[in-house]
């Protein structure tokens, strides 16, 4: 009985959350080449279970392998990070809510979406966020956290490109102080969400503007100069993620293949952010990640 009343209190606290902040809505980002757009909420229908009058000790329900959560309670995958998460410049679904709802197809079970991405965000701001309560409630129900950020921390790299002031040790000396900021702030993900809950720690196929519309706004050297800046920033995410004993999902190869492959197709307009191809793209690969971790 005491499992019972357990599990009937965490189902009407969740039932509460989602009624009064509305997370059944869904927003679409304008676009903004300088990865702004508004946080959106959205959820995938769930169902209720109806309560048993058994007095019976109840066994408990088996962890379900891709959501890690028990099988008969409703999962919850938060969205954290920057305009990428937010589906900034794309008039399409974010990955975070095509990635719940293959999630669920493959799990057979509710599974729900909170995205709280927000054009702008570096490690910095994130981590302000990561301490209002609002941001606070949503990290105590999550089964999983998928994390996308760091970008925004070397903007400021481009215009000392530009002034030919930026060679490996600015890169590197740029790319090592995100890590360690990433690495606080997964601390404190860590410390917000439940003990069986995954993190999933995504790079990027690169921090700035790539493809057709870099090489028509930064001209000659920039595309090889931003891989580089990228792939410093992915491997101090990914060192940052296994510091905190989480799961690095490489979405570099998905979109860049070995580092030869243009993926403009994947791109908005802006040659910043995925169009509705690279947010499937992303939402496959992390359910890929899902699976294999799990």
């Amino acid at each position: 009985m005491h499992f019972l009343r357990t599990r009937l209190a965490r189902t009407a606290a969740l039932a509460l959350l989602l009624a009064v902040t509305g997370f059944g809505s869904a927003s679409r980002a304008a676009p903004d080449p300088a990865r702004t757009a508004t946080p959106s909420t959205s959820t995938t229908p769930s169902t209720s279970a109806t309560p048993s009058t058994s007095t019976a000790p109840s066994t408990p329900s088996p962890t379900d392998p891709l959501t890690g959560t028990s099988s008969a309670s409703p999962a919850v995958v938060v969205g954290l990070g920057d305009s990428v998460t937010a589906g900034g410049a794309c008039d399409c679904t974010p990955f975070i809510e095509l990635y719940t709802t293959m999630l669920g197809e493959h799990a057979s079970r509710p599974v729900q979406a909170v995205n709280l991405g927000r054009g702008g965000l570096t490690t910095d701001t994130l981590a302000t966020q990561l301490g209002s309560p609002a941001t606070r409630a949503r990290l105590a129900l999550a089964s999983q956290v998928v994390v996308t950020i760091g970008a925004n921390d070397l903007i400021a790299l481009i215009s000392r490109w530009q002034s030919g002031d930026c060679d490996s040790s600015c890169v590197g000396h740029a790319t090592a102080a995100m890590g360690q900021r990433l690495r606080a702030t997964l601390a404190t993900v860590h410390q917000e969400t439940p003990p069986t809950a995954r993190v999933l720690v995504t790079t990027y196929w690169n921090v700035f503007e790539d493809g057709d519309v870099a090489d028509r706004d930064y001209g000659k050297g920039f595309a090889g100069w931003s891989d580089r800046v990228t792939r410093s920033a992915n491997a101090q995410i990914c060192a940052a993620a296994r510091a905190a004993a989480q799961t690095c999902v490489d979405l570099y190869a998905p979109f860049e293949g070995d580092g030869s492959g243009n993926p403009t197709a994947l791109l908005a307009d802006d040659g910043d952010h995925p169009d509705a191809a690279g947010h499937r793209l992303i939402a496959r690969t992390l359910l890929d990640a899902a699976g294999s971790s799990g």
